[in-house]
């Protein structure tokens, strides 16, 4: 890629971002279709957000994509919210129209996107999801408007319960699995699919979200976080069908860069790139 007076910039904020692999990832898309853009990782602490939204106007940047801690800050920086981000109450991708600035949310759609490219179907399935946080939020608006029964879970009951209240006013499918469940071999032999939407097991020593024990070879176990989490390599020992977060990562981003672009990106060259830099 050469860098010269008409290229284009997309970008993430975010606090911290030096270990993101989006970078990676789209400017692979952009060299490969030809696209004289570039992507760029700008850290931006929390108390200088607005003036980074400010500057996506001011330095025509095409669009950025957020993350944490800025996915529900920066709303109200924004021209307009798409509803599923309205919904979820946070943005992870933002366009920007001629100064006019657009949030959207990929990450629930990209989960889906990726339980699909792996032949996991969601229909009426009973999926529980351990965490009731933003990553909850974003991909139990899709499982549930895809018809799947969604049983909660979080050490914070009330949390729990204020995401399934939200999530039940699209379809009332979604329901709090309490203490006693999570410790129940019934409980856990009528789910199907299993999610962990946590952050334990970015740390060798954390805590297994559920119980392995409870696990059994039918089951299909997800976790958000790209990588193998011990959660996910105690369930493969199981025979569990597994899944890491990598699939997630990469389909938000494919969504994103269709919202900038008006382009389909190369899924693959996308997926190469994003497995070569996670090793």
């Amino acid at each position: 890629m050469q860098i010269n007076g008409k290229t284009k910039v997309a970008g993430l904020f975010g606090y911290p971002v030096e270990h993101s692999l989006s970078p990676a990832m789209h400017n692979a898309a952009f060299k490969n279709l030809g696209i004289n853009c570039c992507y760029v990782a700008f850290s931006v602490k929390p108390d200088l957000l607005e003036d980074a939204i400010k500057a996506v106007r001011a330095l025509n940047l095409i669009g950025v994509n957020i993350t944490v801690p800025h996915k529900e800050n920066v709303m109200p920086f924004l021209d307009e919210i798409s509803e599923e981000a309205q919904f979820i109450g946070a943005v992870n991708t933002i366009k920007n129209d001629d100064g006019r600035l657009t949030g959207y949310n990929t990450d629930g759609r990209g989960f889906v996107q990726s339980l699909s490219e792996e032949g996991i179907e969601i229909n009426d399935k009973k999926i529980l999801i351990a965490g009731a946080g933003g990553a909850s939020r974003a991909i139990g608006y899709y499982l549930c408007k895809e018809a799947a029964n969604l049983y909660l879970y979080d050490v914070d009951f009330k949390k729990a319960e204020t995401l399934r209240q939200h999530l039940n006013s699209l379809k009332g499918n979604t329901y709090l699995a309490d203490n006693d469940s999570m410790k129940s071999k019934e409980f856990f032999s009528g789910i199907d699919i299993i999610i962990n939407a946590t952050p334990l097991g970015l740390k060798p020593d954390d805590p297994a979200p559920v119980d392995i024990a409870l696990l059994d070879k039918r089951h299909v176990v997800c976790d958000l976080i790209y990588k193998e989490t011990p959660l996910l390599r105690e369930a493969s020992k199981i025979g569990c069908k597994t899944m890491d977060g990598t699939g997630m990562l990469l389909w938000q981003g494919v969504f994103a860069f269709e919202i900038w672009t008006g382009a389909m990106p190369p899924v693959e060259i996308m997926r190469e790139t994003l497995l070569r830099r996670a090793l």
